[in-house]
């Protein structure tokens, strides 16, 4: 008879279709993962698993398998974090996928203090600025900018709109006439943002009287985390397109200076979102921890 954790683990590698991230997930290495599968194949005498070098999926016995016991392990762990709090003590883990920018800025601000409060509750955060599918890859909630959740997750506002800017230092425009509108960023050098997602960079995007224009931007730098972006922006070395909640402290004591400010767009602030109604209560704590509750004074843009 196959054991619980062969089964268990056999599920999250086809879940995750990877070795390497269902490892992660589980907070065992690969090595350890990748052998307790194989007991499994062993002792059911079956081959559940095709591996290759970049990808894991099931053989035909392998799908059939997982079918019958993937719910199953998904209605025990619902089962497991309610009896949980039934003994008065929230518990369980729960794992956040969000962008650098709001973890910094709002989700690890609020949990700081929250966390004391629940010491039997664990929180994994992973940093990533892709689209990240948060049921693929076992995530508990995602965090992103309101526009860019699915419409098929239940989403929680957990920030204010959030208005982009364009900035540079002075000794940069000392030496560079200042843009005036959109069109003139392509005689400057402008840092960009490289995306995990699909390997582009990320468009910068304005808005005027009601009329979007999206900038296809270049430069000699480009980065995969705007905090590095703000660090060479800061060094003079080009225009950046960061949220003004980065960049107003630098504003402010004249580090750097704004410009198309009145080509600014906002979007729709972050929101947390989750898949199913069905969430642990541990889950629905972070939720509730998260939760922005001031007023949305700005009208959001979506995006284009």
């Amino acid at each position: 008879m196959a054991r619980y954790d062969e089964l268990a683990a056999f599920a999250a590698v086809v879940r995750a279709g990877s070795f390497t991230r269902a490892a992660a997930q589980m907070g065992i290495t690969q090595s350890a993962l990748s052998q307790t599968v194989r007991t499994l194949e062993r002792r059911l005498d079956l081959k559940l698993l095709n591996r290759t070098t970049r990808s894991v999926a099931p053989t035909e016995a392998g799908a059939r398998l997982f079918q019958a016991v993937g719910p199953r392990f998904e209605d025990i762990e619902a089962e497991l974090a309610v009896l949980g709090e039934m003994r008065g003590q929230p518990a369980g883990t729960v794992r956040i996928t969000a962008t650098e920018h709001s973890i910094r800025s709002i989700i690890w601000p609020r949990l700081d203090a929250w966390l004391p409060r629940y010491p039997d509750v664990k929180v994994e955060i992973s940093c990533d600025n892709r689209f990240t599918d948060i049921v693929a890859e076992r995530f508990d909630i995602g965090v992103r900018l309101g526009a860019d959740v699915a419409k098929d997750m239940i989403a929680v506002r957990i920030a204010p709109d959030m208005r982009m800017v364009v900035v540079a230092s002075p000794d940069y425009l000392s030496h560079h006439a200042r843009p005036q509108k959109p069109q003139d960023l392509t005689d400057h050098d402008c840092i960009g943002l490289r995306l995990a997602s699909h390997g582009g960079l990320l468009k910068w995007e304005f808005a005027r009287r009601r009329k979007n224009v999206n900038a296809h931007v270049s430069g000699r730098l480009v980065f995969n985390s705007n905090e590095w972006i703000l660090a060479a922006v800061l060094a003079g070395h080009g225009l950046a397109w960061l949220p003004q909640d980065m960049v107003e402290r630098a504003i402010a004591t004249g580090r750097l200076v704004p410009v198309l400010d009145d080509w600014s767009i906002t979007f729709a602030g972050y929101h947390l979102y989750y898949a199913t109604r069905r969430a642990s209560p541990a889950v629905m704590l972070v939720v509730d921890a998260l939760r922005y509750t001031g007023a949305v004074n700005a009208r959001p843009s979506a995006r284009p």
